[in-house]
C-alpha cells in the first residue's frame, strides 16, 4: 500500500463482503484514500463480474475487465467460502483486526451466514458496519434485491423524469452502473463520517445507503417540488425550451453544443453576435426573456439553424472567450483526451499484473491536488495466503484450509 501523503485513510482496514459494483465502489474509494481494503470472494466463483468478459456481454481488451477494475482497484482479494465454518472463523479473525465491515448481502443472507451486525460486533465491538441496500433497511422490501436500473433509475423517479412527454415514449436506457457508482461514493463518505465520530467519541456507527434514497437525493428538486405543488415538475421538449438560451444545438458535422444561459438577457447580444445573427438582438419577438418565452419554439429554431451552418471547430473558436456557460457534448472516448481531465489527473494510468496499461476514472475527491488511484484490481484470491499469514496462520493450516475447500 502506498505511503504517499495523500493517503488520508492510511492505517484503516476495511473488510468488504460484497459483489458487483454498488458496494465494491465504496471499497475502491476507501482504497484510493489509503485504506487497506480486503475483498472477500468465493473460492470458486469470485465476484460474479469477473465472468462477464467471458459471457459475451462485456467486451474485454487484452484480458482487462473494466467492470472489475474500476470498482475494485487498490484492494487485496482473499478467497473464502464464508458458508464453511473454518472460512467463517478466518473472516472473524480478520474482523477482529478491522475498522470497517461493508457488505451488500441481504438481511436473510447475512443472518444465515453469521455475518449480521450482532455477529460481527460480537467479535469487534468497535467496528463500523456499513450496508448497501436496494430499498432501505426498514419496511417490507428489505430482502428484495436491487440493481440500479430497478431500484435507482426506475423506482427512484429518474427514468420517468427523463422520459419524453409523448404518450408512446419509453424511458431512456440507463448507462451501466449509473446509480451504483454514486451510491458507492455515498457509502464511502458515510464510512469516513463514522470513522470521524468514532475517533471523537469512541462509538461505532451502523452506516446505511440505499439505491432508492440515492436516486431521490439526485432528483430532490423534482421530488420536493412535486410535494409542494401537488404535481410533477413540467417537462419541455428541447425545441420548446422555456429559456431558448438553455439547451443543445447541433453543428453541421453532427456534433452538439450545450448552452446554459440562465441570465439570458445578460448574454443575448453577445450570443447572437457570435452566432452571426445580430438581427435577432432587437427583434421584438426575441429581444428579452419574456418575449423569447412567448415565442420560444421559433426562437429555438432560429438558434438551431444558426449553429447548423458551421462545424464544431468553427463554433469552439467563435465562443472560446464567451462569458456565458457552454460546452461541447463529448463521448466517453473523447474524455480520454480531455485537457482538463488530463491536467487534473482524473484518468490515472494503471498497470495490471499482466502488464496491461489502461486508465481508470479517479474518485472525485482529491487531497493535496493529487490523483488517488494507484493500483489495479486484484486477481481472484491473489492475497489469500498473504493475508492469512498476517493473521498468524502457518503453512500447514493454510494447506488444510485449501484442501477442505474453505479457501482458494
Amino acid at each position: 500500500m502506498s505511503t504517499d501523503t495523500q493517503q488520508v485513510l492510511s492505517g484503516i482496514k476495511v473488510i468488504e463482503l460484497a459483489a458487483w459494483t454498488f458496494v465494491p465502489t465504496a471499497g475502491a474509494v476507501l482504497a484510493d484514500w489509503g485504506a487497506d481494503v480486503i475483498k472477500i470472494e468465493h473460492p470458486e466463483t469470485g465476484d460474479p463480474q469477473r465472468g462477464l468478459i467471458n459471457s459475451g456481454m462485456v467486451t474485454g481488451a487484452g484480458g482487462v475487465n473494466h467492470f472489475i477494475e474500476q470498482p475494485n482497484r487498490g484492494k487485496r482479494s482473499v478467497a473464502l467460502d464464508v458458508s464453511h465454518p473454518d472460512s467463517l472463523e478466518v473472516l472473524m479473525k480478520l474482523v477482529e483486526t478491522a475498522d470497517v465491515f461493508v457488505t451488500n448481502l441481504l438481511p436473510e443472507s447475512r443472518e444465515r451466514l453469521g455475518v449480521d451486525i450482532d455477529a460481527i460486533r460480537a467479535r469487534n465491538p468497535k467496528i463500523i458496519y456499513a450496508r448497501g441496500h436496494g430499498y432501505g433497511s426498514k419496511g417490507d422490501e428489505i430482502n428484495r434485491g436491487g440493481f440500479d436500473l430497478a431500484a435507482f433509475f426506475s423506482r427512484g423517479g429518474i427514468a420517468e423524469a427523463y422520459t419524453p412527454s409523448d404518450d408512446d415514449s419509453y424511458p431512456p436506457v440507463q448507462r451501466p452502473a449509473f446509480g451504483d457508482v454514486v451510491g458507492g461514493f455515498a457509502i464511502a463518505s458515510g464510512i469516513v463520517g463514522a470513522l470521524f465520530k468514532r475517533e471523537r467519541t469512541g462509538e461505532p456507527s451502523l452506516v446505511d445507503v440505499s439505491l432508492l434514497n440515492m436516486a431521490m437525493w439526485q432528483l430532490a428538486p423534482d421530488i420536493v417540488g412535486a410535494g409542494v405543488t401537488g404535481q410533477n415538475v413540467p417537462k419541455f421538449k428541447l425545441e420548446e425550451s422555456p429559456n431558448p438560451g438553455v439547451g443543445f444545438f447541433p453543428t453541421s458535422d453532427g456534433r452538439h453544443l450545450a448552452f446554459v444561459l440562465l441570465q439570458a438577457d445578460r448574454f443575448w447580444s453577445d450570443f447572437c453576435t457570435r452566432m452571426g445573427r445580430e438581427d435577432l438582438i432587437d427583434d421584438e419577438r426575441y429581444s428579452d426573456q419574456r418575449v423569447r418565452f412567448a415565442n420560444r419554439k421559433d426562437c429555438v429554431a432560429e438558434i438551431r439553424s444558426a449553429f447548423k451552418a458551421h462545424d464544431l471547430a468553427y463554433w469552439k473558436e467563435k465562443f472560446a472567450d464567451f462569458d456565458g456557460v457552454w460546452d461541447v457534448v463529448q463521448s466517453a472516448l473523447e474524455i480520454h483526451s480531455d485537457p482538463s481531465a488530463l491536467a487534473n489527473g482524473y484518468l490515472p494510468q494503471i498497470t495490471d499484473n499482466n502488464g496491461n496499461e489502461f486508465a481508470l476514472v479517479d474518485s472525485p475527491v482529491q487531497f493535496d491536488e493529487k490523483s488517488n488511484a494507484e493500483r489495479p484490481a486484484p486477481e481472484h484470491g491473489q492475497h489469500t495466503d498473504e493475508v492469512l499469514r498476517e493473521l498468524g496462520y502457518d503453512w500447514d493450516r493454510i494447506i488444510e484450509l485449501k484442501t477442505s475447500g474453505a479457501i482458494l
